[in-house]
């Protein structure tokens, strides 16, 4: 059956009666998942299966916001910490050894995910920051400059493919140079089209081959002085046609205060824009009903995208020892090199 161009949220550790029928009538594309429905492994392995028993598909999509540092959905006591983005060239000093590690970082994170059924990691964030920035991107960036983003970006996405995960570069196409948080203001970046072009643009145009993308809340100027990237027409075309991104472009959180109108007018105005799919995440079934008003069946080039973006995820993950590959992880971002090559036991407990 088609499914609507929509993401939702839910509000707890399993889904109620009301979201249950609400989502076996409006059949979402996929659901995304944040720390208020996370308790433990077989509480969120039940609740991505009631998920997608709503829609009677055993493959929907299941998203996550698992970066490391603050932006961790998943964590201890049942899951480990990671470091931010920007850990990882400070523990290595080095670009090709931190390369490796991210990797590594992300196909552990793939083997956490994907043992309780998420299938989605909205990572990595490619977004530059330039001095003075809003801190919301901040340590969550790899570098501070486009090629080392470039090049960690890529890392994490490989190694969430290899573990079967799908990746969704964001914050297209860039919010490091933002002075506000789009949580809660709406970023307006004056920056020109060159400068843009060779700083923020640059890693999404690099990327442009992975599935999935989310869209910056942010206003480029010299792009589009009257709406954010998120419902503006020349922005999402720029990504298309400017960049190179053909695969599926979702949203950001619809109910975040950058965007203005009522859930059904911002649903409505990023569609028209040219975003595939819309994302709402707080979980209130009110607003849920008002993006459904707005949000439209899957179809044509846009249900093409989103079965293409599935189709990468990999049937037989890249093996992984988990408990080895942990080791070796937390030896390396300790800079304990010759440890991570071969340390017997009581070097790894040093």
């Amino acid at each position: 059956m088609t499914r609507s161009a929509a993401i939702y949220g839910c509000s707890g550790h399993r889904l109620t009666a009301a979201e249950k029928a609400f989502f076996a009538e409006v059949r979402p594309w996929g659901f995304i998942l944040f720390r208020r429905n996370v308790d433990s492994p077989d509480q969120l392995r039940a609740l991505t299966d009631e998920m997608r028993d709503c829609l009677g598909d055993a493959a929907a999509p299941v998203l996550i916001d698992q970066e490391g540092g603050r932006v961790q959905r998943m964590g201890p006591p049942h899951w480990p910490k990671y470091p931010p983005g920007d850990a990882f060239l400070k523990a290595t000093n080095d670009p090709l050894a931190a390369r490796e590690l991210v990797r590594l970082g992300a196909r552990l994170m793939a083997h956490d995910l994907k043992s309780v059924g998420i299938n989605v990691d909205c990572a990595p964030v490619l977004d530059v920051p330039v001095p003075g920035a809003h801190d919301i991107i901040g340590d969550r960036a790899y570098g501070r400059d486009p090629a080392t983003v470039t090049m960690l970006g890529r890392a994490a996405a490989e190694g969430l493919l290899a573990g079967g995960v799908l990746p969704v570069v964001k914050h297209a196409p860039g919010h490091g140079r933002a002075f506000a948080d789009s949580h809660h203001d709406l970023p307006v970046v004056h920056a020109d089209l060159k400068t843009l072009d060779g700083w923020d643009f640059a890693p999404f145009r690099a990327l442009s081959d992975m599935p999935l993308a989310m869209t910056a809340h942010v206003v480029f100027d010299a792009v589009d002085p009257k709406r954010p990237a998120t419902t503006s027409r020349k922005a999402v075309r720029l990504m298309r046609e400017h960049l190179g991104f053909s695969g599926l472009i979702m949203t950001d959180d619809l109910s975040m205060k950058a965007l203005s109108g009522s859930l059904r007018e911002r649903t409505e105005a990023s569609l028209k824009a040219g975003c595939d799919v819309v994302l709402h995440c707080n979980g209130d079934l009110k607003e849920m009903r008002q993006v459904a008003e707005g949000a439209g069946k899957l179809k044509g080039r846009t249900a093409k995208r989103a079965e293409a973006a599935l189709t990468r995820i990999v049937r037989d993950p890249e093996p992984l020892d988990p408990m080895e590959a942990r080791d070796r992880f937390d030896a390396l971002m300790a800079g304990r090199l010759d440890a991570a090559k071969g340390p017997d036991v009581g070097e790894r407990q040093a």
